[in-house]
């Protein structure tokens, strides 16, 4: 069966919108899920970058002492940082997906159903949270072997997970709209390189935005991965704190999904022409 099968036919069905909204944009979610439960070995990969960071940088920083934290160490201080850096470089490169299924004619398939535009962009967003959690665990369980400090209060571990959440949905949307404007495999995965680290340095995850010059930290406060590495500090980490206060935090991150839905939706039917 198709994906576009999978869509509710109507809005009729339930007697109100939003629920059919909702489901088509949970069926799409679910159709991309499956392709992460049958190639779990992708997220084994993902890690390999978080590793090196933590068991390297990090050992050999917490020894230099040279970058203030704030009276934690810098191993505890760039564990969320690597946590999002994990989130941005598995998201952004997340739009690839959406050239390989214009290829072979399922992006078709659902732009011919009668799912709204948003709900097909919002269902991709929810799907790659999916893989973000499990990066999230998966760099818990590290980071508790390397003994750092990691807060598991309650609502601290379901803000982390709000945070990861926002953060994926944010740049895999951004991914999807750099997918819809270069239409081409081999231009994307250019665009992806040249995006990501430049969105990582300039961001606090690994350095407090007091040692970036001027230009740059008022370039990082337009970064959506900055306030991502702030919530998840405050939250992830005894001690950490935050710079901006958590409700900027989570405010900046929804607005900034709101705007990359909202483009996304518009240039979503452009990738098949």
């Amino acid at each position: 069966m198709s994906p576009a099968h999978d869509i509710p036919a109507s809005v009729s069905d339930s007697g109100f919108p939003g629920v059919a909204y909702a489901r088509q944009t949970l069926a799409v979610a679910e159709a991309d899920i499956r392709k992460l439960i049958h190639d779990p070995v992708e997220l084994l990969t993902r890690m390999v970058q978080p590793v090196l960071w933590l068991l390297i940088f990090g050992q050999v920083f917490t020894r230099t002492r040279a970058i203030p934290t704030g009276g934690i160490s810098y191993l505890d201080f760039m564990t969320p940082g690597v946590l999002a850096q994990s989130v941005l470089f598995g998201a952004i490169f997340y739009g690839i997906s959406l050239i390989w299924e214009r290829d072979l004619g399922i992006v078709h398939k659902f732009l011919v159903s009668p799912a709204a535009r948003s709900s097909l962009v919002l269902g991709r967003a929810i799907s790659s949270t999916a893989r973000s959690l499990c990066q999230m665990l998966l760099l818990y369980i590290l980071a508790l072997l390397l003994r750092v400090h990691l807060n598991f209060g309650l609502w601290a571990f379901v803000g982390v997970t709000l945070a990861v959440m926002f953060g994926s949905a944010v740049f895999s949307t951004f991914s999807l709209i750099a997918a819809c404007i270069v239409k081409s495999r081999e231009r994307f995965m250019g665009i992806g390189q040249v995006l990501t680290m430049p969105l990582f340095f300039a961001s606090n995850a690994i350095y407090p935005l007091t040692l970036m010059p001027v230009w740059l930290r008022n370039l990082s406060r337009i970064n959506p991965l900055t306030y991502q590495v702030d919530a998840l500090r405050s939250l992830m980490i005894v001690g950490g704190s935050t710079t901006f206060g958590l409700l900027k935090d989570f405010a900046f991150m929804a607005a900034a999904l709101a705007v990359m839905v909202a483009i996304a939706t518009r240039l979503y039917p452009k990738i098949i022409t």
